[in-house]
């Protein structure tokens, strides 16, 4: 298969920073859009990857997710797309299309495993697929969104992973009017989830373990923000029927079980490294469910982008050059960003 020359930052190992490399892109097949980048956002999943704390990462790695740009080539059969439309990819960029799953629209839980944007075995042009950090992007047609006109563009590619990751359960587990929701956390992933819990005509509360992070719940939309390390607070706190929980460190489940309406559902998004311990009867008292969710199939992420863009729902962030994608990244690990950082591919 052809290939071309594409400029692109990523890694060669779990230890050396982020620079400046070539990567190859396959030729347009008939069913492709090639896409040049103009954002990607920065998220959690890319630091763990490029650092190799799930232990399985491939190297040299190009990460990035998010990914926004304008379509420059669309092969023979794509119908859906035009040379100079918006388009997006986000986590997932081929499933098998005939289990139950991806039969469902489900395409990230497909039995025969899907492949992922970047650190996948990539089943079409062999090696990895690549991510992002690069100038241009080639994904089948039935993998790229439809990017809506946001008006601040920048701010739109966190909702290809952070938005999706949390509208989907909220709206698996019936997030609406007359419906107390819980956000558990406020980072990447739970400021965009109280913007559209919101959305969705919730009453949402934010528990946070920060206390400079109480005002900021308010500002974003919450009705309610709880510092969790005050038993007082957690004592008065309404029952919730959805608790989101977006923390990504190591931290007690128990005290929101107990927060739960009879049939609530503490669900996990974050991914902390620690395994969640969890006492039986705070969860068979009140016939209380742990549930988890990820990301979303394609479908629904085209859901999700036209929900945000009706409700003007973006993510707070901090655009920066890709040159500081390194300083970024030890940021992040930090938690030093409100509440995303977003690279302007135009400064590769």
């Amino acid at each position: 298969m052809e290939k071309t020359q594409v400029k692109a930052y990523g890694a060669e190992s779990a230890t050396a920073p982020l620079h400046e490399m070539n990567i190859y892109r396959r030729e347009l097949r008939p069913q492709d859009v090639e896409f040049e980048v103009l954002y990607c956002g920065i998220c959690h999943s890319d630091l763990h990857s490029v650092r190799n704390d799930w232990g399985n990462a491939v190297y040299p790695q190009v990460p990035g997710h998010e990914i926004v740009g304008r379509v420059t080539r669309v092969g023979s059969e794509v119908e859906k797309f035009r040379v100079g439309d918006l388009a997006a990819v986000g986590c997932i960029v081929e499933s098998c299309q005939c289990c139950q799953s991806c039969r469902k629209g489900e395409e990230q839980y497909c039995e025969q495993g899907v492949t992922f944007s970047f650190n996948s075995p990539d089943k079409v042009s062999g090696g990895m697929t690549y991510g992002g950090f690069s100038k241009r992007y080639v994904c089948e047609d039935k993998y790229v969104l439809k990017m809506p006109y946001f008006k601040d563009l920048a701010s739109a590619a966190p909702l290809l992973c952070a938005g999706i990751t949390v509208y989907s359960p909220l709206k698996h587990w019936g997030a609406a009017a007359g419906k107390n929701v819980g956000i558990l956390g406020i980072g990447g992933l739970g400021h965009l989830a109280v913007k559209i819990a919101k959305a969705m005509g919730a009453h949402v509360t934010v528990f946070t373990s920060s206390p400079s992070k109480i005002a900021d719940a308010k500002r974003l939309g919450a009705d309610l923000a709880v510092l969790s390390t005050d038993k007082e607070q957690m004592r008065a706190c309404p029952k919730q029927d959805i608790i989101l929980d977006t923390v990504s460190a190591e931290h007690n489940v128990n005290g929101y079980l107990n927060l739960l309406r009879v049939d609530g559902s503490l669900v996990i998004v974050g991914l902390p490294a620690e395994p969640l311990k969890v006492a039986a009867f705070n969860v068979v008292h009140g016939r209380r469910s742990l549930s988890g969710s990820n990301i979303g199939g394609i479908a629904e992420t085209q859901e999700m982008l036209d929900f945000c863009f009706r409700h003007n729902i973006t993510a707070d962030c901090e655009v920066i050059d890709i040159k500081y994608v390194n300083t970024a990244l030890d940021r992040l690990a930090k938690g030093d960003v409100k509440y995303r950082f977003v690279i302007d591919m135009a400064t590769l």
